[in-house]
């Protein structure tokens, strides 16, 4: 009994533009590794995928990353303006940008939602901060789930961003996906984010809770406000040094999120880190080695919270999280090595 002969195709011909050349070519390589694959991924139907959050760090690369294989995107945004300026529709034809009022029509005609909205975490924590923090969270994945419920064709997946703050801080503890909470305030943000997340029919809608780590990448995230302090020659470790530093590719973050809308296997939660975490001396090591600065400066605790307060505990303590669900699930990470990240980042420079 033999192997079956697997299928060819021929690639596309005819006059296009460049980038014309360049999406029917991926559409050709994606057909072609389907048809001779066990990968129900590999070959999409094209989805109109709603996402709350477009316009920020990882919402703009996912975005493009959609678009690139000919799916749709609606935008759901509070500013309108603001995400006409991200995605201007002469570069942007395929995205349709709706403000609050017109959230529910496009939720209820997509086949799938990514919820990432959430005010950024790293900054000074006042009270009325931390119930912002909370809320921003809390108040657009119960509006959003809420729009899911009553739809008469419910999206068929719903893939919302959590965080490996889930997990509190530790030095010598790991973490995986089966790991109890923690008891700090981000523990408790991401709890009770989770809880408004899976009150979505599951009956009916595929829930993927992504836990993520600290997103590496070019344009925002961690390394926005490190690179500029390394190349004034003023970088090097925050704090001891020691803390656990858990993270990913903002590129492998993307793919993530792509599987889980794509792959019927991707459900429940699942830590969106690298299978590498490093000490965050190492991390800033690398990074100065990378860009050809020193990283020897360590930048004291008592500095970190008179600029962040309570805030600080962001950077100062940290956890070892495990991605075992993705390794499980067959992820291919492009970047599970620190070292290898940052010099793909730092070519950008």
């Amino acid at each position: 009994m033999g192997f079956p002969t697997p299928l060819k195709l021929k690639p596309p011909v005819g006059r296009y533009s460049p980038l014309a050349t360049m999406a029917a070519t991926r559409r050709f390589m994606r057909m072609r590794c389907a048809l001779n694959s066990d990968d129900p991924s590999l070959l999409v139907p094209s989805m109109t995928v709603s996402i709350t959050g477009a316009t920020g760090f990882i919402g703009r690369r996912l975005v493009e990353k959609l678009l690139s294989d000919d799916h749709k995107v609606c935008v759901l945004t509070r500013s309108a303006s603001k995400a006409a300026s991200v995605f201007p529709a002469s570069t942007y034809p395929g995205v349709t940008i709706a403000e609050e009022g017109d959230w529910e029509a496009c939720v209820k005609s997509s086949s799938a939602v990514v919820n990432l909205a959430g005010m950024p975490i790293s900054t000074r924590w006042s009270p009325e901060i931390k119930r912002e923090i909370k809320q921003s969270r809390i108040n657009v994945t119960s509006k959003v789930v809420n729009y899911i419920n009553n739809a008469d064709a419910r999206p068929s997946v719903f893939v919302s961003a959590t965080a490996i703050g889930y997990y509190g801080t530790s030095e010598i503890h790991s973490f995986d996906e089966s790991s109890p909470s923690g008891n700090d305030y981000l523990a408790e943000v991401c709890r009770e984010w989770e809880a408004r997340a899976r009150e979505v029919n599951q009956e009916d809608v595929r829930l993927v809770l992504l836990r993520i780590g600290v997103v590496l990448g070019m344009d925002g995230g961690a390394l926005a406000k490190m690179i500029p302090l390394f190349m004034m020659f003023a970088g090097g470790p925050l704090g001891t040094g020691r803390q656990w530093f858990s993270w990913i590719h903002l590129d492998d973050l993307v793919n993530l999120i792509y599987k889980s809308l794509t792959n019927p296997a991707y459900k429940g939660v699942i830590n969106g880190t690298a299978p590498n975490p490093v000490r965050l001396s190492e991390l800033c090591e690398r990074l100065g080695r990378v860009i050809g600065r020193p990283s020897w400066l360590p930048v004291p605790e008592f500095a970190l919270k008179a600029v962040l307060g309570e805030g600080a505990s962001v950077v100062l303590e940290g956890q070892k999280v495990l991605p075992v669900k993705a390794k499980e699930l067959g992820f291919s990470y492009r970047y599970p090595y620190v070292k290898d990240a940052l010099k793909a980042i730092a070519r950008d420079l």
